[in-house]
């Protein structure tokens, strides 16, 4: 055998040799952690909220596509989606759920009783089911409790203070939403102390929503308060709009509503919510248990008046009001 004959078997023998070893250390290197993204709303409306909670993931040293990957999924408001949408996920073996929403955080919790769930929830997480108590969850699911139904009397007092002559107020639900029964029953008690005729309407959907504001105008009522539902939050430019076209000046849970042209909101900084959800997803990564981690309830708040749509409606901000406002949109 020649001697280059030699030499050049040598080279082949040694470089198989280092792409097999290649594709070992590539085999042996640890799987990107899969997170599964199930929430109530669509991508468009929760952009700022995905940005929130990408961000405290990234406090904990996670960053999507760097450590760890997501795997959306988005209900639309259709929350008859979320069952099969968290099966999936269940499916796929992500290594813990992120719930956004009580129809959301059901589902997960319904789906598997063994994966960790992060999830931020407006209702009582304990009385929804998720968990055992808030300082200590048990079972596989801890997460963010974002006050929202227990602010629908003083948005109903807000609205009091702007437009004080408005016998009959409206206030829109969703009776798909968890939280519903809650909600009304809290506007209801408070309609009746501050004497206002409250009118509940009802939509599921973008035509009952349609439908509502026409009720709204027969019943007489001369203000709205539009219930903390995601699926409104979904629809908020809808309801900006309609609120517009028809004078009737509304107080909505978001901030976004507002900036977006709504009249007024106030409610839980659901952007601190998320970012919260981003952390704790971040520690159960980690390895710390959901049971272990206490419930955290967000405390933030926000006022936020659009002083355009003031001046369109012919309305004139209180001085208590402008007091209290957090944010002033021109």
């Amino acid at each position: 055998m020649q001697l280059g004959q030699l030499k050049r078997r040598e080279f082949i023998t040694l470089l198989g040799g280092a792409t097999a070893l290649s594709f070992t250390a590539r085999a042996q290197q640890p799987a990107m952690p899969v997170i599964g993204f199930l929430n109530n709303g669509s991508p468009d409306a929760f952009a700022h909220l995905t940005r929130s909670f990408r961000q405290g993931l990234g406090e904990t040293g996670y960053v999507e596509g760097q450590n760890v990957a997501i795997d959306f999924r988005w209900a639309e408001g259709q929350y008859d989606r979320l069952p099969a949408q968290a099966a999936e996920l269940v499916r796929r073996q992500v290594v813990v759920i992120f719930a956004g929403g009580p129809p959301a955080a059901k589902a997960a919790k319904a789906a598997t009783p063994t994966i960790p769930i992060v999830f931020t929830t407006g209702e009582d997480p304990v009385q929804l089911g998720l968990v055992a108590s808030l300082n200590r969850p048990g079972g596989n699911a801890t997460g963010v409790s974002v006050v929202t139904a227990e602010l629908e009397a003083k948005r109903l007092g807000l609205l009091h203070e702007l437009v004080p002559t408005a016998a009959v107020i409206a206030s829109l639900v969703n009776p798909s939403y968890p939280g519903t029964d809650v909600q009304v029953t809290s506007e209801q008690a408070a309609a009746r102390a501050l004497g206002h005729e409250l009118v509940i309407l009802t939509a599921s959907n973008e035509v009952e929503i349609d439908a509502a504001f026409a009720i709204l105008v027969q019943r007489g009522a001369r203000a709205l308060s539009v219930g903390a539902d995601p699926f409104f939050n979904t629809r908020r430019d809808q309801l900006v709009t309609l609120a517009a076209r028809y004078a009737v000046p509304a107080i909505y849970p978001w901030r976004e509503a507002t900036v977006g042209g709504g009249l007024m909101s106030y409610g839980a900084s659901f952007s601190d919510g998320y970012r919260q959800a981003g952390i704790y997803l971040g520690r159960v990564l980690k390895g710390e248990r959901p049971a272990d981690l206490p419930v955290v309830q967000s405390a933030k708040f926000e006022l936020v008046i659009n002083m355009n749509s003031a001046k369109t409606l012919g309305l004139t901000i209180p001085p208590g009001i402008l007091a209290i406002v957090d944010e002033v949109v021109e």
